[in-house]
């Protein structure tokens, strides 16, 4: 399973290991296509089976962004399970909770650990309701 926090920018990944959200390499986005391209190379080499994207709910922006990222999930090469999840504020606590440990660069870290985030919410959801999905996919 892998966790996605898309930006205009760096996409950053996570993957759940042995039950735990790992932050992963970034993907540094030059473009839509290529970026695509690379999400897709990244879950088939680690055979992911189900990717839970973050969408950022609340916000004027928030229709715009939900088109944008729903029309960049459509665009992977990738045959498995998507759900969405609110991933509001998940980038203020990647910041948060590596203040001091490391200098914060747009180097696409702080994304992944985003993305980290998204899963740990993923999991917080299935535990407290099993049968349901956190979003509608």
């Amino acid at each position: 399973m892998a966790g996605v926090d898309v930006g205009l920018k760096r996409i950053g990944v996570a993957l759940l290991l042995g039950g735990v959200p790992i932050p992963q390499n970034p993907i540094i986005r030059r473009n839509r296509d290529q970026a695509a391209r690379d999400l897709s190379r990244f879950l088939k080499e680690w055979e992911v089976e189900r990717l839970v994207v973050g969408i950022p709910e609340g916000g004027k922006s928030q229709e715009e962004m939900e088109r944008r990222i729903r029309h960049f999930v459509g665009l992977l090469d990738f045959d498995g399970e998507v759900e969405y999840i609110d991933e509001s504020f998940t980038s203020r606590e990647a910041r948060e909770s590596t203040k001091g440990v490391f200098r914060h660069r747009r180097d696409g870290r702080l994304d992944s650990i985003a993305a980290q985030k998204i899963l740990e919410r993923w999991l917080l959801a299935r535990r407290t309701s099993p049968s349901a999905s956190p979003r509608d996919s």
